[in-house]
């Protein structure tokens, strides 16, 4: 069932106020680099209320510049204690917790990790805007191929571990347009300009700039947007500094298209045909898995037609490629009895399957160009995935069929360790997909410092 829950230019400069400007540092377009690695420098900037009278104004900066301050010194000290944390390389984390200890190699740095989510859990706050009415904000589809965004909408809004009503408090602000909403209701089909939609985020981004400072404070550096359908990358062309600046919540992270890891996050697609939660984990154990590897589904993009042309119709039952499956057979059932599920893009890069696959205990195969897995600045891919060229779609089998079976059980293994990261709950739960998206979300604020120039 839809959610269906309701919310609520120029500036004139002072002299009193000191230039402050803004800069973001980050080796961009890398998609091995790991916010882990933070980079300091950072510089910030603000405006002022034009109406207000002068003593008014400078005691309101004071007190605002206080508590940005203190907010900054709060992040400044969990870079620290997350760069001493990751210097010791122990496959398990050493901090305390009573719900789990990250350990093994299907992460980069276990301890690391811990320490940076402890500190997330300790200080994170998000001001969600207000402004904007249903449909087109504060909602998502929850029943949907795109069903990732609607829940993220759902979890941001009503769960309030980190959600604050105090915009003082809060170290990064939530632009709560839905892209699928804009595309249903404003697309204008054939016409893929996007004008519509294009003029409701910019009214939408002048809209909170005008009312609020935190915008132009840091020109959208520490906003975030959120977006699984396949246009929200060229939604957020529509404001520039949101596009080069703003984190960006994008399912279709493809370095290609502009997404820049250090600053933007991959959000895990996520397909909930019925809207349920239960029953999304199983499979068979890996001596009952009688299929190789298994794709089903639509030719779509030039990936996928090629990985139709070698093995669709193939006599080969090792490798099953499937663009309709037989009358009968059950999509569910194949993930969970194949060793390997395949995971090739489609029109574009975002796709369920790799969570799919996952949730089947299926090791995924990764068949994509400039895509950035999920949490993949905490997760190492290479341990519990495989990745697989495009130019290496004829040989794939042979590809597979090189991964003996005990290195095949280490990564199943592994799958089925790392399905506690992608889960979906009622209620979120800890390292759940929620909180392991606010934490990639919590690693980019971590790399940008707002801070007075005089300072």
């Amino acid at each position: 069932m839809r959610n269906n829950y309701c919310s609520s230019s120029s500036f004139f400069f002072l002299a009193v106020v000191s230039l402050l400007v803004f800069t973001l540092n980050g080796p961009a377009g890398n998609s091995s680099w790991s916010p882990l690695t933070w980079n300091a420098g950072f510089l910030g900037s603000d405006q002022v209320p034009e109406q207000k009278q002068l003593p008014q104004v400078v005691d309101e900066i004071v007190r605002r510049y206080n508590k940005l301050e203190k907010l900054e010194s709060g992040l400044a000290r969990a870079r620290s204690f997350i760069r001493q944390a990751a210097l010791i390389r122990n496959s398990t984390s050493t901090h305390q917790d009573p719900d789990y200890v990250p350990c093994g190699p299907i992460y980069r740095n276990a301890n690391a990790f811990h320490r940076s989510y402890l500190e997330m859990e300790k200080l994170f706050k998000i001001y969600v805007y207000e402004e904007g009415e249903l449909p087109l904000f504060h909602d998502g589809p929850c029943k949907d191929i795109y069903s990732s965004e609607g829940l993220l909408f759902r979890d941001l809004e009503f769960y309030n571990i980190y959600r604050t009503k105090d915009y003082d408090k809060a170290m990064v602000f939530f632009l709560p347009f839905g892209v699928t909403e804009l595309v249903q209701y404003l697309y204008v089909p054939g016409d893929y300009k996007l004008p519509d939609i294009g003029r409701t985020v910019v009214d939408y981004i002048n809209t909170i700039s005008i009312k609020y400072p935190f915008w132009n404070r840091s020109l959208g550096a520490d906003h975030f947007m959120l977006a699984c359908h396949d246009w929200g990358p060229q939604t957020s062309k529509f404001v520039p500094n949101l596009f080069n600046k703003s984190i960006r919540v994008l399912c279709n992270a493809n370095t290609s298209e502009g997404f820049n890891p250090s600053k933007d996050v991959t959000l895990p697609g996520l397909y909930l045909r019925t809207g349920k939660l239960r029953g999304l984990l199983g499979g068979l154990s890996p001596s009952h898995r009688s299929i190789l590897a298994f794709f089903a589904g639509g030719e779509h993009g030039y990936i996928r037609s090629l990985l139709f042309q070698h093995w669709k119709n193939s006599t080969d039952q090792d490798i099953q490629v499937f663009e309709y499956l037989p009358r009968g057979v059950s999509y569910k059932s194949m993930i969970r009895k194949s060793k390997f599920c395949l995971c090739p893009s489609g029109y574009e890069v975002g796709s369920p399957r790799i969570v799919e696959s996952i949730y089947a205990g299926c090791v995924p195969v990764i068949i994509k160009d400039g895509y950035v897995p999920p949490f993949s600045d905490v997760l190492n891919w290479k341990t519990f995935s495989v990745k697989v060229e495009v130019k290496e779609i004829p040989n794939l089998k042979k590809i597979l069929m090189n991964i003996s079976q005990r290195q095949y059980l280490r990564m199943q293994r592994r799958v089925k360790q790392v399905q506690r990261h992608f889960v979906v709950n009622e209620t979120p739960k800890r390292f759940d997909i929620f909180h392991m998206t606010v934490h990639s979300i919590w690693l980019r604020r971590l790399n940008v410092q707002i801070k007075d120039f005089d300072d």
